[in-house]
């Protein structure tokens, strides 16, 4: 069986994305590891207590595998919020949106009613967007 290990954000800044993924949302370091031989750090942190799963922080890459120009137009469609998106689910929008809130989170929108849920978002100091839903029973005669 093949399983879903981790997912990747790129980040402006592996420090200041690892002070907010652990001190800010609460997650944990699951791998740290340096390899100077390519001046690279592999970085993933997740949820405490959801350990089959990760977020890799990753920097925005250079030379030699992007050119100077290539990675500041990555780095600037993350920015923008166009690197991609990380669902986190919770039992309880309302409260899940007040922890991260008092904690310094500047959310898009406050949790709002959706067909599949009750859904907010914020985004990551490198732009990254990451949705917090509270899933609704799904009625699949509806589809």
């Amino acid at each position: 069986m093949i399983t879903i290990a981790n997912a990747q954000f790129w980040v402006h800044d592996q420090d200041e994305a690892l002070a907010f993924y652990t001190q800010t949302l609460g997650w944990e370091v699951r791998a740290d590891v340096t390899m100077e031989a390519w001046n690279f750090c592999w970085l993933c942190v997740g949820p405490v207590g959801q350990h089959d799963v990760g977020l890799v922080l990753m920097p925005v890459p250079g030379p030699p595998m992007l050119d100077p120009d290539s990675s500041a137009s990555l780095a600037e469609l993350v920015a923008k919020g166009a690197g991609g998106t990380l669902f986190l689910e919770t039992d309880d929008c309302e409260a899940s949106y007040k922890e991260p809130s008092a904690r310094g989170i500047s959310f898009n929108d406050p949790p709002t009613a959706q067909a599949y849920g009750i859904d907010t978002s914020f985004r990551d100091p490198s732009g990254n967007n990451i949705r917090l839903t509270q899933v609704l029973e799904f009625d699949p005669s509806r589809r």
